[in-house]
């Protein structure tokens, strides 16, 4: 049930919650004029505001339209993807970025047209090195040409470095916020990170808001 609920866009795509993720979609897909915005990462400030939940269901109204999506676990610490989509954790990131598997294999196909998953893989010692490495940017190269959209669900910006340091590498950036959970000068500090880090800010997710007609997610833009 659990994981059900996590992945309402797909096990209930007519609820009032899954609206406002296509919503969420549509606002990304007009942020940019110029530029098709095909690489992005969610993150937050800390743990437990809901970004796991809000990455996959993004991932999946981003398939629901036609494109082919790579959700990308970059939490290189504590992943969940594996869980939410029910696929091995056996390879993964990891081990494409390390060179012990080439992507298409690591690439775990699941029971939804157009959406792939790509698990951590196991650990690394390392985690913001690996993130940071060439072998990144070769990664991000490949995978732009097998699909058209990939997210990467990244660990909390104020935990850890490894947000920073992928959001340099992304088109572009979504910081969700738990309400009543996320503090205005931890959501100020994270934005002050990330900018600094030449992250281009697409906007904020506001989790959890309980809302007139039920809806409990709505997006509004950083600027």
């Amino acid at each position: 049930m659990e994981h059900k609920r996590k992945l309402i866009t797909k096990n209930d795509p007519k609820s009032p919650v899954s609206e406002q993720y296509r919503t969420i979609r549509t606002n990304i897909q007009f942020s940019s004029i110029d530029e098709e915005i095909r690489t992005m990462m969610v993150t937050s400030s800390g743990p437990g505001e809901g970004k796991s939940t809000t990455t996959a269901n993004l991932a999946v109204v981003f398939a629901q339209q036609g494109k082919k999506v790579l959700l990308v676990d970059a939490d290189l610490r504590k992943p969940t993807v594996h869980y939410t989509f029910n696929v091995l954790n056996t390879s993964g990131l990891t081990s494409v970025l390390t060179s012990q598997l080439p992507l298409m294999e690591a690439v775990k196909a699941i029971d939804m047209k157009n959406l792939f998953i790509l698990p951590s893989g196991p650990i690394p010692p390392n985690p913001s090195e690996l993130l940071g490495s060439r072998a990144m940017d070769y990664f991000m190269k490949a995978a732009l040409e097998e699909f058209d959209i990939i997210l990467f669900d990244t660990p909390p910006v104020l935990a850890v470095t490894d947000a920073q340091i992928l959001s340099n590498k992304c088109q572009g950036t979504i910081i969700v916020a738990g309400s009543g959970k996320a503090e205005k000068d931890q959501l100020i500090k994270t934005k002050e990170l990330l900018t600094g880090a030449q992250g281009r800010l697409l906007g904020v997710v506001l989790n959890n808001k309980k809302m007139k007609e039920n809806q409990h997610y709505y997006y509004y833009g950083a600027n």
